[in-house]
């Protein structure tokens, strides 16, 4: 945790003292980390919601930046509603969250009635005066692609629990970020730079991968980070050289070897850490040897973070995870002895823990189970596979066959010869894997759906 462990985001941010940062979100949205801070005037205004349940619904980056740095230590709870997320779970979520106030609209955070799905929702009322701070829930939602959310509620201390702080001596920093800040990875670095002092970069919401990339490079960013499957797309886009990062930090899905090397490669002079964290679990470790998987050491011995394996998947317990999920019909969310169930299989091989994928997202294939991120790690090392996709085609001999869309590193090769590109890619699967985890059918794509969380949309054939 941050020195002092300051009371409230906007008390953190004033007392890292570099107000004058700039944080720029895009064509017309930024301003710098004092302006989003605001003064003692703009908080008494905020102190109107002071003790309710807020659900903030914006638009943009920069008025949910301004709204979380605003209300945390105001208000009860403030429950962040992705744009991602659909709207059709919008109720659910204002009822579970006993929300009071919807926050919506431009960057004055005005209340819009006609977006107020809860009962308890009402318009804001005058401005009572400022009384301190108080401990807020931040409610974030899961990203699963299907069904209704869970609702997982956390604090400043556990969301910051892995920040440390910046020394004086420290070389200049930029942040920035390929993921949207009210999800966890991306609000990971947007605190990272705000209790830091440090200036912040962000896409802009219609802005595409090289128009970012431009931007980033010309603002100096010196440290990003994205999912594997944003790292792919990065690695394909004409702008891929556009920044010079030092940094680059990789999580939220499996970083397989080709990622890591591919990303080496195009940085060299780079330090890629592969980092893994979740919504529920926080912050666990992060990987910086360039090699895929965890060294079974930090499994042992990662300050401030327990783990063990336990029934094939990886257990953690800290100061950062998440305490609960909101609801009395929720499941829990750790275990009688506090720690937290990621659901990630790992494989211990030659004193190193490989991920091998979700244990609610394999393929049963007669009986033997196949994790689909297995075999895109394969895949993904052929020298012409930019990225890949597996997922289950339904059989009523096997149950389950496995099936691979492929997006080439140079598309116009599929032009070529497609049958000899598609026998070359499977020959190098066989010989990486059991005959049962090799796809039956190879399909070439110009692209691959990826969810705004940053990760691959899964779904089955």
């Amino acid at each position: 945790m941050l020195r002092n462990n300051p009371t409230s985001l906007r008390a953190s941010i004033l007392a890292a003292g570099n107000l004058s940062a700039p944080v720029d979100m895009g064509v017309g949205a930024g301003g710098s980390w004092g302006e989003l801070a605001g003064g003692a005037a703009f908080a008494a205004r905020m102190s109107n919601l002071r003790s309710q349940s807020v659900l903030v619904e914006t638009t943009s980056q920069f008025e949910a930046a301004q709204a979380l740095i605003q209300l945390d230590g105001v208000v009860r709870r403030m429950v962040l509603y992705p744009p991602d997320m659909s709207r059709e779970h919008l109720t659910f979520v204002s009822e579970l969250a006993q929300t009071d106030v919807i926050l919506s609209g431009d960057k004055e955070i005005k209340y819009s009635a006609e977006r107020t799905l809860s009962k308890r929702a009402r318009p804001l009322g005058g401005y009572p005066s400022f009384s301190g701070p108080m401990e807020t829930e931040w409610i974030l939602l899961t990203s699963g692609t299907t069904g209704a959310p869970k609702l997982v509620r956390h604090s400043l201390a556990s969301l910051t629990g892995a920040i440390a702080p910046r020394s004086a001596s420290a070389e200049p920093i930029v942040w920035s970020t390929f993921y949207d800040i009210r999800r966890y990875g991306g609000l990971q670095i947007f605190l990272r730079a705000a209790l830091t002092g440090t200036p912040l970069v962000l896409q802009g919401s219609q802005e595409s991968i090289a128009d970012f990339l431009g931007r980033a490079g010309r603002r100096g960013v010196t440290h990003i980070s994205g999912t594997p499957s944003q790292w792919r797309r990065v690695l394909m886009s004409p702008a891929v050289a556009a920044i010079a990062p030092c940094y680059v930090r990789l999580s939220g899905e499996i970083a397989d070897q080709a990622i890591l090397n591919r990303l080496q490669s195009q940085y060299p002079n780079a330090k890629i850490v592969h980092a893994f964290a979740s919504t529920e679990a926080g912050v666990v470790l992060e990987v910086s040897d360039v090699t895929m998987g965890i060294p079974s050491s930090a499994i042992r011995h990662t300050p401030q973070v327990e783990m063990r394996m336990e029934q094939g998947t990886l257990r953690v317990r800290s100061n950062r995870t998440a305490f609960e999920y909101l609801g009395k019909d929720s499941p829990p969310l750790k275990d009688a002895d506090g720690f937290v169930d990621t659901g990630d299989v790992l494989d211990l091989r030659e004193d190193r823990y490989y991920f091998s994928g979700r244990r609610d997202g394999t393929i049963n294939v007669g009986g033997l189970k196949v994790h689909p991120e297995e075999v895109e790690a394969v895949l993904n090392r052929h020298p012409h596979v930019g990225m890949s996709l597996v997922r289950m085609k339904k059989s009523p001999i096997t149950g389950g066959l496995v099936v691979a869309d492929v997006v080439l590193r140079a598309p116009a090769q599929a032009d070529e010869n497609v049958q000899a590109l598609q026998h070359d890619i499977l020959k190098f699967c066989r010989e990486e894997l059991a005959i049962y985890k090799v796809p039956v059918g190879l399909n070439f794509v110009s692209t691959l759906a990826v969810a705004k969380t940053g990760k691959l949309i899964r779904h089955d054939a």
